[in-house]
This record gives C-alpha cells, sequence and structure tokens, in this order.
C-alpha cells in the first residue's frame, strides 16, 4: 500500500460515516478488525474499549447512528505512510459541543485492520 493509496481509504471511511452507510463502512474493514474507542469504553464498559470482528464494529455504529441521527465527522488533517492513517478531525452533533478527536487506521491489503479512536 501506498501512503496516497491509504489516505484514499481515510476519505472513503469518510464519506461511509458521514452518510452514516454501515455497509460501505464496514467494507472497509477487515472480517477480525480490532477499534479501540474512549466512548466504547464508557458506552459499554465490558469491552473495555475495544470491539473486534465486523459484527462488533456493525453493533457499535448502528447503536451511535440511531442515538446521534446529526452525527458527523469532518477531518482536517490526513497523514499516511504504507501502513497507517493518521487522521484529525471534528466530531459534530446538533446540540453538542464540537470535539477534535485523533484516530489512526491500521491498513493491510487494503484493509483497515485496526483503529484507535483518542480525543479528550
Amino acid at each position: 500500500m501506498t501512503a496516497e493509496q491509504n489516505i484514499e481509504i481515510a476519505k472513503q471511511w469518510f464519506a461511509a460515516f458521514n452518510d452514516h452507510n454501515l455497509d460501505q463502512l464496514l467494507a472497509l474493514y477487515a472480517d477480525n478488525a480490532v477499534h479501540y474507542s474512549p466512548k466504547l469504553k464508557i458506552r459499554q464498559p465490558e469491552t473495555n474499549g475495544q470491539v473486534t470482528g465486523r459484527p462488533a464494529l456493525h453493533a457499535w455504529w448502528r447503536d451511535a447512528f440511531d442515538r446521534l441521527p446529526t452525527l458527523n465527522y469532518h477531518y482536517t488533517s490526513l497523514t499516511a505512510d504504507e501502513h497507517r492513517v493518521f487522521m484529525e478531525y471534528i466530531r459534530s452533533v446538533a446540540g453538542e459541543p464540537d470535539m477534535l478527536v485523533a484516530e489512526v487506521l491500521e491498513i493491510e491489503n487494503n484493509l483497515i485492520v485496526a483503529s484507535r479512536v483518542y480525543h479528550g
């Protein structure tokens, strides 16, 4: 994978996420992908903030999209190499203050194998 290819995957990720299109979003992930998020740790403490596999990712994002129909991410910076993309973006939800977020996508063979979210 080149840095440019990984940037394209990140842009596809944002498009699918902002359309709340779970099929397109999950198609970017490997079957056994791992996802970590502080929000996940708060909403589902039993996970310790981490889920594994497309079914778990589907359930996590379905819940988020159902609870937050205006949820939208606007990227401000994408930095990539041949293995990962570092994304900085603004999380927007109507009625909530915007939140600055950083996320790393680990990519192998054109699929996201791990993602980690960081925010305050």
